[in-house]
């Protein structure tokens, strides 16, 4: 039940304004003892010719009063407080009914959302920023798929371009197949190092890579099964990581996937009059709008990231007629993605405004020794093993005899890392930092799972109490506090869709945490006398892991029912 939309219904009845602008006037007050929302009366003042205060206080006389507690005037305000009883009964059983469908809606029924999101390199170790685009592009995915959105993830894997020739060239020469099929990524990345370090001693090395790339570009069956080869060994490894985080993806169709279908549409923005030569390069010039050429051909006529993404996004819009499309990439891309949706709009492409760049920070270690480096690489799969580990030895310590702590480990570890990165808004950089990540106090995924568990605790003690809940018992300001907070759980996802951030539904549910905790230390549950007031209060509890469990599904956290 929408208790605002039932409030501006309301106020509705008795001024001339219509629904939408009332619903927009109102107001949260600052203070729970000054109501539930409130409806400045200053608008109103113009068309009825008096003061806003006087307004408050004859409008506080007329408006229908079934269904809350109270509707006071506070000098230009006229402030609603909700009948705690039928609100508390409202929301709980909503939730108890609906289950894992709370917080879900149609609002999206017969809409497609492209988007792309992880995206990492073939023959590249999995590393710490690929879990940006990763857990944020899931994350949207999933919350778009909630309210009933058809949502498609798409990776778009960096499998193309003049590296595969030089990767191509390096296996010839120096590749291992045994150590291949063992430590794929581990064995690319190795020759392809081994090929820049001998590249320096003799320059041809870099036109036998180029050879070998145009080569895969002219379809050649040797350079083509090798490059198919690596990009399915480099794929296994990926997906035993995507697997360990829950991730899944419509489409793996990456920029070789678009190597056949990139000359027509050279062709198309050639036919629109827009493209140039620049220095041998073919480009759209974007002077005018202050921004460099985007190059769609360099001057050896082979393809760049702008043809490729150029070529997807019209793929996209055929293929899926998409709402939005959607890029979760670092904000170091800002400038392309300008570049190439403004050549879509130049080439007459309305639905160019329906791309969307969503960029995010950068990952820095407040302690570098707390991770492995190779290179200058910190790697994703190392940095889960260490979030394992490290949570196991606090379970040892304070939970020894705990069942399956080893699965248990993995979900709070692995789900720990994931929230840290959708915590705050996607754009603010991260400082990673094992002590306030794995803890279980502060805003935190620990945190939050342990409130979980901490429910979930309280039930499996209760059992089951043999009555009917009395909903009119739950009064205080802390049980009223968690259930609004609970009610909040849809506008929350909606917010963070309209604002394509992740963390509006990452703060929901740290808020709906210290909620039930403020109830939990302010409040008996096991030994309550009343019955009624017992039951109505487990059954918040219940209500209140079902949402916690919800919201942390949206992030792509799991559960753990014992910690």
């Amino acid at each position: 039940m929408d208790y605002k939309k039932i409030t501006a219904n309301r106020i509705k009845e008795v001024v001339e304004l219509d629904l939408e602008t009332i619903e927009k006037l109102l107001e949260v007050p600052p203070k729970p003892e000054m109501g539930d929302y409130a409806f400045p009366c200053f608008q109103l003042s113009k068309v009825m010719r008096k003061a806003p205060n006087m307004i408050a206080e004859e409008l506080k006389e007329k408006i229908n009063k079934e269904g809350f507690e109270k509707i006071e005037n506070f000098g230009p305000y006229l402030n609603f407080f909700m009948d705690k009883a039928n609100f508390s009964k409202d929301i709980i059983s909503k939730i108890l009914i609906e289950k894992e469908e709370y917080g879900k809606s149609e609002f999206g029924n017969g809409k497609t959302m492209c988007v792309e999101y992880s995206s990492p390199n073939i023959a590249k170790p999995f590393h710490v920023g690929h879990l940006f685009t990763t857990a944020i592009g899931n994350a949207l995915y999933r919350m778009l798929g909630s309210q009933g959105y058809d949502t498609v993830g798409i990776n778009h894997l960096g499998d193309w371009g003049t590296q595969f020739g030089k990767l191509i060239s390096a296996y010839k020469r120096w590749g291992n197949e045994e150590a291949l099929e063992k430590e794929p990524i581990k064995e690319l990345l190795r020759i392809y190092v081994k090929f820049h370090d001998e590249a320096e001693k003799d320059s041809s090395l870099e036109d036998e890579g180029r050879m070998y790339f145009k080569r895969l570009e002219d379809g050649d069956e040797e350079a083509t099964a090798l490059w198919n080869r690596f990009k399915d060994v480099s794929l296994k490894e990926f997906n035993m990581i995507y697997d360990r985080l829950g991730v899944k993806f419509d489409s793996f169709a990456g920029e070789g996937f678009y190597n056949d279908k990139m000359n027509a549409v050279v062709e198309e923005i050639r036919s629109k009059g827009i493209l140039t030569e620049s220095n041998g390069a073919q480009v759209v010039m974007l002077d005018e709008y202050n921004m460099p050429p985007c190059i769609v051909l360099k001057s050896d006529g082979a393809s760049i990231y702008a043809t490729r993404d150029l070529t997807a996004a019209k793929y996209r819009k055929d293929k899926y007629n998409f709402e939005k499309c959607i890029y979760v990439v670092g904000k170091d891309q800002k400038l392309h993605f300008k570049q190439v949706f403004k050549t879509l709009e130049l080439m007459g492409n309305e639905w160019a405004k329906d791309c969307y760049h969503i960029s995010f920070g950068l990952v820095r270690f407040a302690d570098k020794k707390l991770s492995t480096r190779k290179g200058n690489v910190i790697l994703l799969e190392e940095l889960l093993n260490e979030a394992v580990i490290k949570t196991l030895e606090t379970i040892n310590e304070k939970n020894p005899n705990l069942e399956n702590k080893e699965k248990v480990a993995e979900k709070i570890g692995i789900g720990a890392i994931v929230f840290n990165y959708l915590r705050n808004t996607r754009e603010k950089d991260i400082v990673f930092d094992w002590k306030e990540i794995l803890s279980f106090d502060g805003e935190t995924g620990p945190y939050v799972q342990y409130t979980y568990a901490r429910g979930n605790s309280l039930l499996n003690k209760a059992g089951e109490v043999d009555c009917e809940p009395d909903y009119t018992k739950l009064t205080t300001k802390e049980e009223f506090e968690l259930v609004k907070a609970l009610e909040g759980f849809n506008k929350a996802i909606v917010s963070g869709i309209d604002k394509l951030e992740p963390c509006v539904v990452t703060r929901y549910v740290i808020d709906v945490a210290k909620a039930f905790n403020k109830f939990y230390n302010s409040h008996p549950v096991i030994n309550v006398e009343d019955e009624g007031l017992k039951k109505a209060r487990l059954n918040m509890i219940k209500a209140t892991c079902q949402v916690i469990k919800n919201a942390l599904y949206l992030i792509g956290l799991e559960t753990v029912d014992k910690m």
